[in-house]
């Protein structure tokens, strides 16, 4: 246990040192870069691998039907978020709920938390709100958002 204090410390550390755009779960410069940009977004932005890495692994670690169910439920609801941002919708702390979402994933796979397939499959929907709400808002005002 104490190693894995003293990483968390380092970890800390660097994020302090951080630059500022650093702070957001997303940029705060939008999207509009063509297909690249959009393709390469899930890949390269630490938010999405984060996320990504960690719905699977606790997937993994719970087993099946979580194994499939989770990875599932996690873009499915995504879109629901999207359709919010687009719209709209005003939904607080956008940016603190993607990064909780990392933070809170990583507690239950460090901690071994194993509850109820219908609470995890909640769980990872709840931050898949947030996650997909940021691409629906940051969306440009000049893109079909449903072509």
């Amino acid at each position: 246990m104490p190693r894995l204090t003293a990483l968390g410390l380092i970890f800390l550390m660097l994020m302090l040192l951080a630059p500022g755009d650093a702070a957001y779960a997303h940029a705060p410069h939008g999207y509009g870069g063509g297909f690249i940009a959009g393709f390469t977004h899930p890949i390269v932005g630490w938010d999405h691998v984060a996320a990504m890495v960690a719905v699977g692994l606790w997937g993994a670690f719970l087993g099946a039907p979580a194994i499939w169910i989770l990875p599932v439920v996690f873009p499915l609801i995504m879109a629901f978020g999207a359709v919010a941002g687009i719209l709209g919708i005003p939904v607080p702390a956008i940016e603190t709920g993607i990064a909780l979402s990392a933070v809170v994933l990583g507690v239950m796979i460090l901690f071994a938390i194993k509850p109820p397939i219908w609470l995890s499959a909640v769980i990872v929907g709840a931050f898949a709100i947030f996650h997909g709400y940021a691409h629906g808002a940051e969306l440009p005002a000049t893109t079909n958002a449903f072509a």
